[in-house]
């Protein structure tokens, strides 16, 4: 025995009644769409489903890892140098003699000043980089933004010494793009247990 007719128009064009599916939109089987990259919903993945984050640290994300170590190493060898300075500065000083003017003593007192400023910010971003680096394999959303301020400071502050710091203002470039970047955001963005 057949069922009576669901649609009270009639059969769809081309098929005869009581024999299966339409084969129009809207009848029966929904038609057949390409994949879409965000999964079946416009829009984005379908609501409930994890999204996949890496394993591993990306290429880029440790590219920016050892440029930190690099720039801490150089940092390193600028504070060896800056306390050789102080040290000449400061040895000039105890050996200028009772008479010097007035203008000479003052302008080693603003150069050992200087000197212990440069030396202070140098260990606050070798100490900075290092702990940064360090946080890159465990660390989450505010070792992302730390490092992208610590390479926005890098970056202004290599332009105050600009022929010599150049080294640094392209490493700081370089972090912070890396770490910018899509895959940067889902690493530092996975989940933790």
């Amino acid at each position: 025995m057949s069922y009576p007719n669901q649609n009270p128009y009639g059969p769809p064009p081309g098929q005869q009644p009581g024999y299966g599916p339409g084969q129009q939109p809207g009848y029966g089987y929904p038609q057949q769409q390409p994949p879409s990259p965000y999964g079946p919903y416009p829009g984005g993945p379908v609501p409930g489903m994890q999204q996949q984050y890496p394993t591993v640290m990306p290429g880029g994300v440790k590219a920016a890892r050892v440029m930190l170590f690099v720039l801490a190493g150089l940092n390193l060898i600028g504070l060896v140098l800056a306390v050789m300075g102080l040290g000449g500065v400061s040895k000039a000083s105890h050996n200028a003699s009772p008479y010097a003017a007035e203008d000479d003593i003052m302008a080693m007192n603003i150069g050992k000043g200087l000197l212990i400023a440069v030396i202070v910010v140098i260990v606050v971003f070798s100490a900075a980089a290092i702990t940064l680096a360090v946080q890159f394999a465990n660390g989450g959303k505010g070792v992302r933004v730390g490092t992208i301020i610590f390479g926005i400071a890098n970056i202004m502050l290599s332009l105050f010494t600009f022929p010599i710091g150049l080294v640094h203002t392209v490493l700081g470039i370089l972090v912070l793009v890396f770490v910018s970047k899509d895959d940067g955001n889902a690493w530092f963005n996975r989940p933790r247990y």
